[in-house]
């Protein structure tokens, strides 16, 4: 299994990372792909990635959420680092309208900066939308005619929404809320199937059932796959090969 969205730099997991990733390492994961916030994330996230090479993997980006009246300075960090060395993907880059709409405008050029930046480096993007997953398809629209490839990251939107971001070639990142009966994704994923689907934990955060309201680790991709298996009818050996193999079809892994 590959895991396409962990924060291990986060604080939460300071006590006891190298836990964290032998758990995950036990529970069949072969890569960790992590995502950025912002400039103060760079340089414990590229921490994360030396101790363990080739298997926790960067992203660069700017989140929404971290855009402010200073967005250009913060930007700047992003390409200062995306031309120094390799990254996986830009992300967590997107929108926003669930928090706070303040800087809705600096949002969206934030985003359009990065998007154009994914297309002039030849990288997929990870995509926080939430509350704005349409707002978010339609400023996409034009990159991915042009060949913008990327993950609508702890996807939770309607059909009609994931239907749109499959025809766009964009794929859907499934997390611990699937395990939520009250989120509407299991009846979603009937509909849709398997195709241009991922998996993610968002850890430290949206811990699946069991676990909901503590802190989310990597090796909980286990229940995803296995709610995956239940709601599809399918083997957690299919799961875990079909996605596996459309996370390397998205990040080019080897």
């Amino acid at each position: 299994m590959i895991e396409t969205h962990a924060h291990l730099y986060s604080t939460d997991f300071s006590e006891d990372v190298d836990q964290v990733i032998l758990r995950a390492k036990q529970a069949g994961i072969a890569k960790i792909l992590m995502p950025n916030i912002d400039s103060q994330s760079i340089e414990p996230m590229l921490g994360i990635e030396k101790t363990y090479p080739n298997f926790c993997l960067p992203m660069i980006g700017l989140h929404p959420c971290s855009v402010s009246d200073n967005y250009e300075s913060e930007l700047a960090k992003v390409y200062y680092w995306l031309k120094k060395r390799k990254f996986i993907a830009i992300g967590e880059i997107g929108t926003d309208l669930y928090w706070d709409q303040t800087f809705w405008i600096e949002q969206q050029k934030a985003f359009l900066q990065q998007c154009q930046w994914a297309l002039d480096y030849d990288l997929p993007i990870a995509i926080h939308s939430r509350a704005s997953i349409a707002e978010t398809i339609d400023l996409i629209k034009p990159y991915a005619l042009k060949g913008l490839k990327g993950v609508f990251h702890c996807f939770s939107g309607s059909i009609a929404q994931a239907i749109e971001i499959k025809k766009l070639g964009f794929y859907l990142g499934i997390g611990g809320v699937l395990t939520f009966k009250n989120a509407g994704l299991s009846g979603l994923m009937t509909e849709i199937g398997m195709d241009q689907i991922i998996l993610e934990t968002d850890s430290p955060y949206l811990a699946p059932k069991p676990f909901k309201g503590k802190r989310n680790e990597p090796s909980y991709l286990t229940h995803i796959v296995r709610e995956l298996s239940l709601c599809l009818d399918m083997s957690i050996a299919e799961i875990s090969e079909m996605t596996t193999q459309h996370a390397k079809t998205l990040f080019r892994l080897l």
